[in-house]
C-alpha cells in the first residue's frame, strides 16, 4: 500500500479489458482512481473488491470528467476503442484542467506520432504489436527490451549475451555504428552499468545496444556475427 505522500489520484477514461486491468492495479497499490465509461456493464470488469470510483458518461465530455475529481487530477489516461475519444480526452484533461500526466492509447501509429510532437504521450498498439514480433524474431540473437519515441518507437534497445570464452574481450566501441547502433549499457556479474570509453567487454557478459529501427535487420545479423566468433 502506498503512503499519503506518493497516493495519486488517477483517472481512467475506458473500462474495457486495459483500463479494467489498469484501475484494478492501481487501486490495489493504494491510489485513488476513477473510471470513467459510458456502459455501465463495463465497469462489472472492474470485480467486487475495486475500491475505486466508476463514472458513467463520455470521456471527453468537461462536465464528465469533472465529476470524475480531473480537477485534482495527477494523472490521466484513455484508453477506450476510439483513437478520436482518447486523443480528444487527453488533450482536453491536459489542456483545459492542466493534468500534466496524460497518456493515450493510439490505434493508428502515424497519429500516434503527431499527437506525441503536441505534448501527448501516446501507446500505439500497432507498436505493441511490432514489438512482440521482434521478441520473437530475435529471440535466439537477441532479446527487445523496450523501444524509445513516438508512434512505432524510432529507436528499439536489444540486450544480448555474448559467447562464453575462449570468445572475447571486446573494446566497447567495436559494438558501435556510427548513426545505426550503439552500446548502451553492459551487465556483469548482476549490475548494469554504463561503459566507459575503451572499457573491455568479456565474454559470457550482457550487452545493451540502442538500434535506430531502420537498421535493425543489420543490427541481428551483426550480434548473430558475435555468436559465430565473426564480429566487431
Amino acid at each position: 500500500m502506498t503512503d499519503a505522500t506518493t497516493t495519486k489520484h488517477v483517472l481512467i477514461g475506458g473500462c474495457g479489458r486495459v483500463g479494467a486491468g489498469l484501475a484494478r492495479t492501481l487501486d490495489e497499490a493504494g491510489h485513488d482512481v476513477a473510471v470513467i465509461d459510458r456502459d455501465d456493464r463495463a465497469f462489472r470488469r472492474l470485480g467486487e473488491a475495486f475500491g475505486g470510483r466508476t463514472v458513467r458518461g463520455i470521456v471527453f465530455d468537461r462536465t464528465t470528467l469533472v465529476r470524475a475529481g480531473v480537477e485534482e487530477a495527477d494523472a490521466f489516461i484513455a484508453v477506450t476503442s476510439g483513437d478520436n475519444s482518447n486523443i480528444v480526452s487527453a488533450r482536453t484533461a491536459r489542456d483545459h484542467f492542466g493534468v500534466r500526466n496524460v497518456v493515450a492509447r493510439i490505434y493508428d501509429p502515424q497519429r500516434a506520432e503527431i499527437y506525441e510532437r503536441h505534448g501527448v504521450t501516446t501507446i500505439a498498439t500497432a507498436r505493441w504489436t511490432t514489438d512482440a514480433i521482434l521478441v520473437h524474431l530475435m529471440q535466439r540473437s537477441g532479446r527487445v527490451e523496450t523501444t524509445i519515441g513516438p508512434g512505432e518507437g524510432d529507436v528499439v534497445v536489444i540486450a544480448h549475451d555474448l559467447p562464453p570464452a575462449p570468445a572475447g574481450p571486446w573494446e566497447v566501441e567495436s559494438f558501435s555504428r556510427q548513426g545505426r547502433w550503439m552500446l548502451v549499457a553492459v551487465t556483469r556479474t548482476g549490475q548494469t552499468t554504463v561503459p566507459v570509453p575503451r572499457q573491455l567487454v568479456q565474454a559470457s557478459e550482457r550487452i545493451h545496444l540502442a538500434v535506430q529501427r531502420s537498421a535493425l535487420r543489420e543490427a541481428e545479423e551483426f550480434i548473430t556475427s558475435l555468436d559465430e566468433g565473426e564480429g566487431s
